[in-house]
């Protein structure tokens, strides 16, 4: 049976698996690690549709970055010239993907080899379990209503007294109801509110529409170093001086949940609140992050008015503004938001991730700000990283 492609481009990805795939090529190319997949939508079967799903990642594992994308990267000045030389070569392997059902009788994705040959598989592989998935189960959705609500949230934006400090980032490729809609919503945002559009984390469309590709690390990057050397009570700095050693003063946001917002803030002393531009926020209240994250600032004696703070948490436009108006005076703030503008059309959304959870052989975890987020499959060795860190248990 032949199915339409949902993926047509290595490109058609978040770019921080690239800024943090050059990282590993440059650090740490023979790590091993091991990504697990999890489904959060309650009463969602998605075996019936574990054909589909694997020849899409069949399709995914027959491209390779085109000549003219090798040359657009090659213009993005962070990205440096072995890295894109070997992206040049690079094509994914699906026997390192593995299909089928865990030990609860549920749906299962795993992916397991080395670090810098399965980095990229996690976007594509959300992007195509959502696609099929909505291919399958939302066939009778009306197109009409999402670009209703699309163009409610862009007049939002519009009639806000505080529209000219909003600054907003397209995060919605892992979860996006399609990619034809995807491409829509960014036309859509680029011609309405394009002043406030300041890029898109979709390296592809990025690229096509004559965006900014925007991101830096992801969960992955830190959680690794759980597994890469250093103490684990160090490894959250390590992680840190890895990435400022590669990028040099880019691409300067880090991430502050791995182990908890106030693990993070313990760890990001005077050296690094210097050193990054901002932080971003990922889970947890964001009012309550953002007030720790200020008050931390200034503790430190570091001017909040001269870095960013990102919010990214299932955001949407009103609960952006809603933060806008409380800090905008405080600190520079970006909005990345994903699902609700690139699947929000009036059916629900599956929540879905794949996170790691082994690197070289030891477990490593995400100790969520968010109750319910933490994904780990040794609870031994999450008691210990909570005793590490100080941290309660759930």
């Amino acid at each position: 049976m032949k199915f339409e492609p949902v993926i047509r481009s290595l490109l058609d990805t978040d770019l921080y698996k690239l800024t943090m795939m050059q990282a590993v090529l440059h650090h740490y190319p023979a790590a091993e690690v091991e990504y697990t997949f999890k489904c959060r939508t309650e009463g969602v079967e998605l075996a019936p549709l574990a054909i589909e799903i694997r020849e899409q990642i069949k399709h995914l594992c027959e491209l390779r970055f085109t000549e003219n994308e090798i040359h657009y990267l090659n213009n993005i000045y962070y990205l440096k010239p072995d890295f894109v030389q070997f992206l040049k070569l690079f094509q994914l392997n699906s026997d390192y993907v593995h299909l089928g059902n865990n030990s609860d009788g549920e749906f299962d994705i795993s992916i397991r080899g080395p670090w810098l040959h399965t980095i990229m598989f996690e976007v594509p592989i959300l992007a195509i379990v959502e696609e099929v998935f909505s291919r399958n189960e939302n066939k009778k959705v009306d197109v009409k209503e999402g670009q209703r609500r699309l163009i409610e949230k862009t007049d939002f934006i519009k009639a806000h007294p505080l529209r000219d400090k909003f600054k907003l980032m397209e995060f919605g490729t892992r979860r996006r109801f399609s990619r034809e809609w995807q491409q829509h919503v960014l036309e859509h945002l680029n011609r309405a509110i394009g002043d406030n559009l300041v890029g898109t984390s979709n390296v592809y469309f990025a690229r096509e529409l004559g965006l900014k590709p925007l991101g830096t690390m992801a969960h992955e990057y830190l959680q690794a170093f759980q597994a890469l050397g250093p103490r684990l009570v160090d490894s959250q700095k390590e992680a840190l001086d890895v990435w400022a050693r590669e990028y040099r003063g880019d691409l300067g946001i880090a991430l502050t949940d791995v182990v908890g917002a106030d693990a993070f803030i313990n760890d990001f002393d005077r050296y690094f609140a210097k050193l990054f531009d901002g932080v971003r926020h990922d889970s947890g209240c964001p009012f309550e992050w953002a007030d720790k994250i200020l008050a931390h600032y200034e503790k430190l004696g570091v001017d909040p008015k001269t870095k960013s703070l990102v919010f990214s948490d299932g955001l949407n436009i009103p609960l952006a503004f809603q933060l806008l108006e409380k800090y905008h005076e405080k600190t520079n703030l970006v909005f990345g938001i994903g699902t609700n503008l690139t699947n929000d059309l009036g059916t629900k959304a599956l929540s879905i991730v794949i996170k790691m959870t082994k690197c070289n052989g030891q477990p490593v975890a995400k100790i969520s700000d968010s109750p319910g987020k933490t994904m780990c499959k040794d609870e031994a060795y999450l008691t210990y990283l909570r005793s590490v860190f100080k941290l309660q248990a759930e």
